[in-house]
Protein backbone atom coordinates (compact mmCIF):
# COMPACT_ATOMS: atom_id res chain seq x y z
CA UNK A 1 0.00 0.00 0.00
CA UNK A 2 3.23 2.50 0.48
CA UNK A 3 4.48 1.93 -2.69
CA UNK A 4 1.39 4.31 -4.74
CA UNK A 5 1.74 6.26 -1.59
CA UNK A 6 5.58 7.11 -1.49
CA UNK A 7 7.56 6.89 -4.50
CA UNK A 8 10.65 7.35 -3.00
CA UNK A 9 12.17 4.18 -1.51
CA UNK A 10 13.27 6.02 1.21
CA UNK A 11 10.31 6.72 2.80
CA UNK A 12 8.73 3.54 1.68
CA UNK A 13 11.67 1.47 4.31
CA UNK A 14 11.30 3.97 6.77
CA UNK A 15 7.51 3.41 7.25
CA UNK A 16 7.94 -0.82 6.88
CA UNK A 17 10.24 -0.61 9.18
CA UNK A 18 8.10 1.33 12.04
CA UNK A 19 5.82 -0.20 14.40
CA UNK A 20 2.58 -1.92 13.71
CA UNK A 21 3.18 -1.55 10.51
CA UNK A 22 0.14 -3.96 9.50
CA UNK A 23 -2.52 -2.13 11.35
CA UNK A 24 -1.29 0.93 9.27
CA UNK A 25 -1.42 -0.23 5.98
CA UNK A 26 -4.97 -1.96 6.83
CA UNK A 27 -6.31 1.29 7.62
CA UNK A 28 -4.56 3.42 5.01
CA UNK A 29 -6.14 0.39 2.53
CA UNK A 30 -9.53 1.13 3.46
CA UNK A 31 -8.92 4.98 3.39
CA UNK A 32 -8.01 4.75 -0.17
CA UNK A 33 -10.89 2.48 -0.72
CA UNK A 34 -13.24 5.25 0.44
CA UNK A 35 -11.69 7.65 -2.01
CA UNK A 36 -8.84 9.48 -0.01
CA UNK A 37 -6.67 10.69 -2.26
CA UNK A 38 -3.01 10.77 -2.47
CA UNK A 39 -1.94 12.99 -1.06
CA UNK A 40 -4.66 12.72 1.90
CA UNK A 41 -3.15 9.22 2.27
CA UNK A 42 0.54 10.22 2.03
CA UNK A 43 -0.46 13.04 5.21
CA UNK A 44 -1.90 10.19 7.35
CA UNK A 45 0.71 7.48 6.61
CA UNK A 46 3.06 10.36 7.97
CA UNK A 47 0.69 11.13 10.95
CA UNK A 48 -0.01 7.50 11.55
CA UNK A 49 4.13 6.93 11.41
CA UNK A 50 4.63 9.02 14.58
CA UNK A 51 1.71 7.82 16.22
CA UNK A 52 2.87 4.24 15.82
CA UNK A 53 6.85 5.48 16.79
CA UNK A 54 5.10 7.65 20.37
CA UNK A 55 2.73 4.11 21.32
CA UNK A 56 5.73 1.70 20.58
CA UNK A 57 6.81 1.92 24.20
CA UNK A 58 3.51 0.37 25.16
CA UNK A 59 3.55 -2.61 22.90
CA UNK A 60 -0.02 -2.49 22.46
CA UNK A 61 -2.55 -0.54 20.58
CA UNK A 62 -5.72 -0.88 22.93
CA UNK A 63 -5.60 2.11 24.63
CA UNK A 64 -7.80 4.95 25.86
CA UNK A 65 -8.48 8.22 24.70
CA UNK A 66 -6.81 9.44 28.41
CA UNK A 67 -3.87 7.46 27.40
CA UNK A 68 -3.39 9.06 24.42
CA UNK A 69 -3.77 12.35 25.70
CA UNK A 70 -1.11 11.66 28.69
CA UNK A 71 1.02 10.37 25.49
CA UNK A 72 0.78 13.52 23.21
CA UNK A 73 1.16 15.73 26.55
CA UNK A 74 4.19 13.98 27.75
CA UNK A 75 5.67 14.08 24.26
CA UNK A 76 8.79 16.83 23.46
CA UNK A 77 7.48 16.81 19.57
CA UNK A 78 11.34 18.44 18.72
CA UNK A 79 11.21 15.61 15.91
CA UNK A 80 8.25 17.13 13.76
CA UNK A 81 10.39 21.25 14.01
CA UNK A 82 9.86 21.78 9.94
CA UNK A 83 13.09 22.10 8.05
CA UNK A 84 12.51 25.54 6.77
CA UNK A 85 12.54 26.73 10.74
CA UNK A 86 9.82 28.20 11.46
CA UNK A 87 8.39 27.90 14.97
CA UNK A 88 6.78 24.73 15.80
CA UNK A 89 2.94 24.75 16.58
CA UNK A 90 2.58 22.22 19.39
CA UNK A 91 -0.87 22.69 19.63
CA UNK A 92 -1.21 21.93 16.19
CA UNK A 93 0.76 18.66 16.12
CA UNK A 94 -0.91 18.05 19.14
CA UNK A 95 -4.40 17.91 17.32
CA UNK A 96 -3.86 15.94 14.62
CA UNK A 97 -1.78 13.31 16.78
CA UNK A 98 -4.81 12.36 18.97
CA UNK A 99 -7.09 12.99 15.68
CA UNK A 100 -5.57 10.96 13.43
CA UNK A 101 -4.81 8.12 16.78
CA UNK A 102 -8.58 8.42 17.56
CA UNK A 103 -9.64 7.59 14.12
CA UNK A 104 -7.28 4.72 13.34
CA UNK A 105 -7.42 2.80 16.64
CA UNK A 106 -11.44 3.35 16.47
CA UNK A 107 -11.25 1.79 12.70
CA UNK A 108 -8.86 -1.17 14.78
CA UNK A 109 -11.44 -1.68 17.08
CA UNK A 110 -8.91 -0.96 19.95
CA UNK A 111 -9.61 2.39 21.02
CA UNK A 112 -11.82 1.82 24.99
CA UNK A 113 -14.39 4.39 25.37
CA UNK A 114 -14.21 5.12 29.03
CA UNK A 115 -16.94 4.08 31.48
CA UNK A 116 -19.78 6.82 31.59
CA UNK A 117 -19.40 8.51 34.74
CA UNK A 118 -22.99 9.45 35.03
CA UNK A 119 -25.04 8.72 37.90
CA UNK A 120 -28.22 7.22 37.39
CA UNK A 121 -27.23 6.22 33.62
CA UNK A 122 -29.54 3.56 33.40
CA UNK A 123 -32.66 5.80 34.39
CA UNK A 124 -31.41 8.04 31.80
CA UNK A 125 -31.38 6.14 28.99
CA UNK A 126 -35.00 4.66 29.95
CA UNK A 127 -36.14 7.82 29.64
CA UNK A 128 -34.64 8.90 26.46
CA UNK A 129 -35.95 5.49 25.21
CA UNK A 130 -39.69 5.88 26.37
CA UNK A 131 -39.44 9.69 25.35
CA UNK A 132 -38.55 8.31 21.94
CA UNK A 133 -41.02 5.41 21.57
CA UNK A 134 -44.08 6.94 23.91
CA UNK A 135 -44.07 10.08 22.89
CA UNK A 136 -42.60 10.18 19.59
CA UNK A 137 -40.08 13.04 20.74
CA UNK A 138 -37.65 14.25 17.50
CA UNK A 139 -34.26 13.29 18.25
CA UNK A 140 -33.36 16.92 18.58
CA UNK A 141 -35.94 17.20 21.61
CA UNK A 142 -34.25 14.16 23.50
CA UNK A 143 -30.76 15.44 23.08
CA UNK A 144 -31.62 18.35 24.67
CA UNK A 145 -33.30 16.77 27.71
CA UNK A 146 -30.30 14.58 28.10
CA UNK A 147 -28.02 17.80 28.27
CA UNK A 148 -30.30 19.12 30.59
CA UNK A 149 -31.11 16.13 33.14
CA UNK A 150 -27.20 14.96 32.79
CA UNK A 151 -25.56 17.58 34.57
CA UNK A 152 -28.32 17.73 37.70
CA UNK A 153 -27.48 13.90 38.11
CA UNK A 154 -23.62 15.02 38.24
CA UNK A 155 -24.74 17.49 40.77
CA UNK A 156 -27.20 15.41 42.99
CA UNK A 157 -25.22 12.42 42.83
CA UNK A 158 -21.98 13.92 45.10
CA UNK A 159 -24.82 13.99 47.50
CA UNK A 160 -24.35 10.28 47.79
CA UNK A 161 -28.27 9.77 48.00
CA UNK A 162 -30.64 7.63 45.77
CA UNK A 163 -33.46 9.29 43.09
CA UNK A 164 -35.71 7.94 45.56
CA UNK A 165 -34.93 10.53 47.91
CA UNK A 166 -34.74 13.44 45.63
CA UNK A 167 -36.53 16.47 47.70
CA UNK A 168 -38.59 19.67 45.93
CA UNK A 169 -35.53 21.79 48.05
CA UNK A 170 -32.50 19.73 46.25
CA UNK A 171 -34.28 20.80 42.85
CA UNK A 172 -34.71 24.33 44.36
CA UNK A 173 -30.87 24.68 44.96
CA UNK A 174 -29.67 23.45 41.92
CA UNK A 175 -32.11 25.80 40.07
CA UNK A 176 -30.30 28.43 42.55
CA UNK A 177 -27.03 27.35 41.75
CA UNK A 178 -27.88 27.89 37.75
CA UNK A 179 -28.70 31.14 38.92
CA UNK A 180 -25.54 32.06 40.31
CA UNK A 181 -23.80 30.77 37.22
CA UNK A 182 -26.14 33.82 35.26
CA UNK A 183 -28.49 31.24 33.75
CA UNK A 184 -31.23 33.67 32.25
CA UNK A 185 -34.96 32.97 33.14
CA UNK A 186 -35.66 31.16 30.07
CA UNK A 187 -32.84 28.10 30.92
CA UNK A 188 -34.23 27.99 34.42
CA UNK A 189 -37.62 27.89 32.94
CA UNK A 190 -36.63 24.69 30.43
CA UNK A 191 -34.65 23.05 33.20
CA UNK A 192 -37.59 23.08 35.45
CA UNK A 193 -39.67 21.87 33.03
CA UNK A 194 -37.34 19.12 32.23
CA UNK A 195 -36.89 17.88 35.44
CA UNK A 196 -40.32 18.02 36.01
CA UNK A 197 -40.88 15.51 33.08
CA UNK A 198 -37.75 13.04 34.12
CA UNK A 199 -39.06 13.15 37.46
CA UNK A 200 -42.96 12.29 36.34
CA UNK A 201 -41.63 9.61 34.93
CA UNK A 202 -39.95 8.34 38.06
CA UNK A 203 -42.65 8.03 39.56
CA UNK A 204 -44.93 6.35 37.20
CA UNK A 205 -41.64 3.92 37.28
CA UNK A 206 -41.54 3.63 41.07
CA UNK A 207 -38.44 5.06 41.58
CA UNK A 208 -39.42 8.68 42.22
CA UNK A 209 -41.18 10.45 45.00
CA UNK A 210 -45.03 10.60 43.68
CA UNK A 211 -45.44 14.12 44.11
CA UNK A 212 -41.95 15.72 43.64
CA UNK A 213 -42.93 16.41 39.79
CA UNK A 214 -45.94 18.79 40.95
CA UNK A 215 -43.63 20.45 43.25
CA UNK A 216 -40.85 21.62 41.15
CA UNK A 217 -42.04 25.71 39.52
CA UNK A 218 -40.45 27.30 37.16
CA UNK A 219 -40.18 31.10 36.54
CA UNK A 220 -43.14 32.66 34.35
CA UNK A 221 -42.01 33.24 31.11
CA UNK A 222 -44.60 35.64 29.49
CA UNK A 223 -45.81 34.54 26.18
CA UNK A 224 -44.03 36.08 23.03
CA UNK A 225 -42.16 38.15 25.31
CA UNK A 226 -38.83 38.21 22.43
CA UNK A 227 -38.64 39.32 18.91
CA UNK A 228 -37.92 36.85 16.43
CA UNK A 229 -34.13 36.57 15.98
CA UNK A 230 -32.29 36.31 12.67
CA UNK A 231 -30.35 38.09 9.54
CA UNK A 232 -31.87 40.82 7.37
CA UNK A 233 -33.41 40.55 4.07
CA UNK A 234 -30.17 41.91 2.81
CA UNK A 235 -28.00 40.01 5.05
CA UNK A 236 -29.55 36.99 3.37
CA UNK A 237 -28.25 38.69 0.03
CA UNK A 238 -25.48 39.22 0.78
CA UNK A 239 -24.95 36.01 1.87
CA UNK A 240 -25.54 34.45 -1.80
CA UNK A 241 -23.40 36.95 -3.41
CA UNK A 242 -20.20 35.42 -1.64
CA UNK A 243 -20.63 32.17 -2.99
CA UNK A 244 -18.16 31.44 -5.59
CA UNK A 245 -19.48 28.91 -8.12
CA UNK A 246 -15.49 27.49 -8.81
CA UNK A 247 -15.41 25.62 -5.61
CA UNK A 248 -17.29 22.61 -4.81
CA UNK A 249 -18.09 23.58 -1.05
CA UNK A 250 -19.74 26.83 -2.35
CA UNK A 251 -21.61 25.01 -4.95
CA UNK A 252 -23.18 22.45 -2.30
CA UNK A 253 -23.30 25.29 -0.04
CA UNK A 254 -25.59 26.99 -2.32
CA UNK A 255 -27.98 24.11 -2.61
CA UNK A 256 -28.16 24.13 1.43
CA UNK A 257 -28.49 27.29 1.89
CA UNK A 258 -31.42 28.09 -0.26
CA UNK A 259 -33.19 25.20 1.33
CA UNK A 260 -32.92 27.09 4.57
CA UNK A 261 -33.27 30.76 3.23
CA UNK A 262 -36.71 30.26 0.86
CA UNK A 263 -38.61 27.10 2.31
CA UNK A 264 -37.45 27.41 5.88
CA UNK A 265 -36.20 24.14 6.71
CA UNK A 266 -35.16 22.95 9.93
CA UNK A 267 -31.47 21.63 10.33
CA UNK A 268 -32.70 17.84 10.57
CA UNK A 269 -35.01 18.29 7.49
CA UNK A 270 -31.96 18.81 5.63
CA UNK A 271 -29.68 16.34 6.90
CA UNK A 272 -32.34 14.12 6.25
CA UNK A 273 -33.21 14.57 2.95
CA UNK A 274 -32.38 11.47 0.54
CA UNK A 275 -32.14 11.45 -3.33
CA UNK A 276 -35.74 9.56 -3.72
CA UNK A 277 -37.02 12.91 -1.57
CA UNK A 278 -36.59 15.20 -5.51
CA UNK A 279 -39.28 14.20 -7.61
CA UNK A 280 -37.54 15.46 -11.08
CA UNK A 281 -40.49 14.91 -13.12
CA UNK A 282 -43.11 16.28 -11.36
CA UNK A 283 -40.66 19.27 -10.14
CA UNK A 284 -41.59 18.31 -6.06
CA UNK A 285 -39.32 18.30 -3.14
CA UNK A 286 -40.71 15.87 -0.48
CA UNK A 287 -39.53 17.35 2.72
CA UNK A 288 -39.56 14.74 5.72
CA UNK A 289 -41.10 17.44 8.40
CA UNK A 290 -39.76 16.35 11.62
CA UNK A 291 -43.17 17.33 13.64
CA UNK A 292 -45.79 16.23 10.98
CA UNK A 293 -44.20 13.05 10.68
CA UNK A 294 -44.62 12.38 7.07
CA UNK A 295 -42.83 14.19 4.25
CA UNK A 296 -44.28 16.94 2.62
CA UNK A 297 -44.11 18.08 -1.10
CA UNK A 298 -42.91 21.44 -2.23
CA UNK A 299 -42.59 23.03 -5.24
CA UNK A 300 -39.23 22.48 -6.38
CA UNK A 301 -38.43 26.34 -7.52
CA UNK A 302 -35.87 27.11 -10.72
CA UNK A 303 -33.18 27.96 -8.51
CA UNK A 304 -33.26 25.57 -5.67
CA UNK A 305 -33.08 22.56 -8.91
CA UNK A 306 -30.35 24.28 -10.63
CA UNK A 307 -28.29 24.25 -7.36
CA UNK A 308 -29.42 20.91 -6.60
CA UNK A 309 -28.41 19.20 -10.15
CA UNK A 310 -25.28 21.61 -10.39
CA UNK A 311 -23.75 20.04 -7.10
CA UNK A 312 -25.16 16.40 -7.83
CA UNK A 313 -23.35 16.81 -11.21
CA UNK A 314 -19.83 18.60 -10.37
CA UNK A 315 -19.36 17.31 -6.85
CA UNK A 316 -21.69 14.81 -5.04
CA UNK A 317 -20.12 11.67 -5.12
CA UNK A 318 -21.69 9.42 -7.54
CA UNK A 319 -20.32 6.14 -6.21
CA UNK A 320 -21.02 6.77 -3.19
CA UNK A 321 -23.72 4.41 -0.84
CA UNK A 322 -25.35 6.63 1.52
CA UNK A 323 -29.01 7.85 0.34
CA UNK A 324 -28.77 11.22 1.62
CA UNK A 325 -28.02 14.24 -0.70
CA UNK A 326 -25.61 16.07 1.30
CA UNK A 327 -22.37 14.72 2.07
CA UNK A 328 -19.07 15.95 3.13
CA UNK A 329 -16.59 17.05 0.66
CA UNK A 330 -13.57 15.53 2.12
CA UNK A 331 -13.47 11.56 3.01
CA UNK A 332 -14.50 10.36 4.20
CA UNK A 333 -17.70 11.08 2.15
CA UNK A 334 -20.14 10.65 4.90
CA UNK A 335 -23.55 12.35 5.42
CA UNK A 336 -24.08 16.23 6.57
CA UNK A 337 -24.78 16.53 10.43
CA UNK A 338 -27.32 18.82 11.76
CA UNK A 339 -24.03 19.94 13.41
CA UNK A 340 -22.24 20.04 10.39
CA UNK A 341 -25.22 21.98 8.75
CA UNK A 342 -25.20 24.52 11.32
CA UNK A 343 -21.57 25.76 10.46
CA UNK A 344 -22.39 25.66 7.03
CA UNK A 345 -24.67 28.80 7.96
CA UNK A 346 -23.06 29.64 11.21
CA UNK A 347 -19.08 30.53 9.60
CA UNK A 348 -20.71 32.79 6.94
CA UNK A 349 -22.74 34.83 8.86
CA UNK A 350 -19.82 35.38 10.61
CA UNK A 351 -17.52 35.93 8.28
CA UNK A 352 -20.14 38.55 6.96
CA UNK A 353 -20.38 40.56 10.24
CA UNK A 354 -23.95 39.28 11.00
CA UNK A 355 -25.44 40.52 14.05
CA UNK A 356 -27.89 37.99 15.43
CA UNK A 357 -28.88 36.19 18.44
CA UNK A 358 -28.82 32.82 16.36
CA UNK A 359 -26.16 32.56 13.63
CA UNK A 360 -27.20 28.65 12.54
CA UNK A 361 -30.20 26.83 10.17
CA UNK A 362 -32.65 28.34 12.36
CA UNK A 363 -31.64 32.24 11.85
CA UNK A 364 -32.40 31.59 8.03
CA UNK A 365 -35.79 29.83 9.43
CA UNK A 366 -36.85 33.50 10.86
CA UNK A 367 -35.72 35.35 8.17
CA UNK A 368 -37.85 33.40 5.78
CA UNK A 369 -40.95 33.99 7.97
CA UNK A 370 -40.56 37.31 8.18
CA UNK A 371 -39.92 37.99 4.92
CA UNK A 372 -43.07 35.92 4.21
CA UNK A 373 -45.18 38.02 6.67
CA UNK A 374 -43.92 41.35 5.49
CA UNK A 375 -45.07 40.34 1.84
CA UNK A 376 -48.64 40.08 3.10
CA UNK A 377 -48.79 36.11 3.38
CA UNK A 378 -51.18 34.63 6.29
CA UNK A 379 -50.63 32.93 9.44
CA UNK A 380 -52.09 30.27 8.57
CA UNK A 381 -50.15 30.10 5.07
CA UNK A 382 -46.69 30.54 6.74
CA UNK A 383 -47.43 27.84 9.40
CA UNK A 384 -47.80 25.48 6.27
CA UNK A 385 -44.70 26.55 4.61
CA UNK A 386 -42.64 26.00 7.42
CA UNK A 387 -44.45 23.02 8.73
CA UNK A 388 -45.86 24.30 11.69
CA UNK A 389 -49.08 22.09 13.02
CA UNK A 390 -50.29 24.55 15.32
CA UNK A 391 -50.71 28.07 14.11
CA UNK A 392 -50.11 29.66 17.08
CA UNK A 393 -46.83 28.69 16.82
CA UNK A 394 -46.24 31.13 14.03
CA UNK A 395 -47.25 34.21 15.89
CA UNK A 396 -44.53 34.94 17.36
CA UNK A 397 -43.65 36.61 13.48
CA UNK A 398 -46.50 38.58 14.09
CA UNK A 399 -44.63 41.00 16.38
CA UNK A 400 -42.96 41.79 13.29
CA UNK A 401 -45.38 43.08 11.42
CA UNK A 402 -44.10 46.62 11.27
CA UNK A 403 -46.62 47.45 7.90
CA UNK A 404 -49.59 46.23 10.03
CA UNK A 405 -48.45 48.47 12.68
CA UNK A 406 -48.20 51.41 11.07
CA UNK A 407 -51.51 50.76 9.63
CA UNK A 408 -52.80 50.87 13.07
CA UNK A 409 -50.84 53.78 14.01
CA UNK A 410 -52.65 56.07 10.74
CA UNK A 411 -55.99 54.70 11.86
CA UNK A 412 -58.06 58.36 12.77
CA UNK A 413 -60.16 57.66 16.29
CA UNK A 414 -61.37 61.01 15.97
CA UNK A 415 -64.67 60.04 14.98
CA UNK A 416 -64.18 58.03 18.23
CA UNK A 417 -62.84 60.56 21.04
Amino acid sequence: MLDPIHKQPFYVARHAAAPFAGERERYLTHCALRGDSVVTLRRKAEELYWIARKLEVRGTLHVTRRTLQRVAGRSTWKERQPRTGRKLKTAAVIKRFLSHAEAWLRFLGTLSEPPSDVPFQSKLDEFSQWAREERGFTDATIVQYVKTIRPFLQWYGALGRPLSRVRATDIDSYLSKGGADRWCRVTVSNTAKTLRTFFRYGADQGWAPPTLANAIYSPRIYAMEKLPSGPTRSDVQRLFKGLDFRRPKDVRDRAILLLFALYGLRAKEVADLRLDHLDWQRDLIHVPRVKRRAPQPYPMLPSVGNAIAGYLYKVRRRDSPHAQLFLTIRSPYRPLSRIGLYYVVAYRLQALGVKSAHMGPHSLRHACATHLLSEGLSLKEIGDHLGHRLTWTTQIYAKVDLRGLREVGDFDLGSLQ
